[in-house]
């Protein structure tokens, strides 16, 4: 699969960070969100355009390494990928960049559901250009 990619750019924040300027753990899954989010955003379409569409993506399993601490003011690119996308879930890869040092690597699974909970197929147009459909739904669960 030819794998998609997309920056996001962040400023540390201050309330992002302990009182030692390290940022908190927690912080970078919302990094992750965000990053997520507007890779969404650059294939021309917004999360609530895939919600009003019915289709709600949950999080079924997140993971994150550490490297190296993310500092108040640092500018850091969450660099995100994605690795694998089969009718039913999207699999992403994170990694937090400051210049030339790796901070993080993180992971999420996202299951797609209606409003109920249940479990539905991923629309077409939520598949980037640089995958094919039938690299898309050939893949196995």
């Amino acid at each position: 699969m030819t794998h998609f990619q997309f920056d996001l750019q962040i400023r540390v924040r201050y309330q992002e960070t302990d009182q030692m300027g390290v940022v908190y753990h927690a912080n970078y899954l919302t990094w992750f969100e965000m990053a997520r989010t507007e890779a969404l955003r650059s294939l021309g379409k917004t999360y609530r355009d895939l919600e009003e569409s019915g289709c709600f993506l949950v999080v079924n399993k997140v993971e994150c390494s550490y490297k190296r601490p993310a500092k108040y003011d640092d500018l850091v690119t969450v660099r995100t990928f994605i690795e694998k996308i089969t009718h039913v879930k999207i699999e992403h890869r994170y990694e937090v960049w400051r210049d030339e040092e790796l901070l993080a690597i993180g992971r999420t699974v996202l299951a797609a559901v209606d409003r109920d909970g249940h479990i539905i197929r991923i629309p077409e147009w939520l598949v980037p250009e640089s995958v094919t459909i039938h690299e898309v739904f050939s893949a196995r669960e």
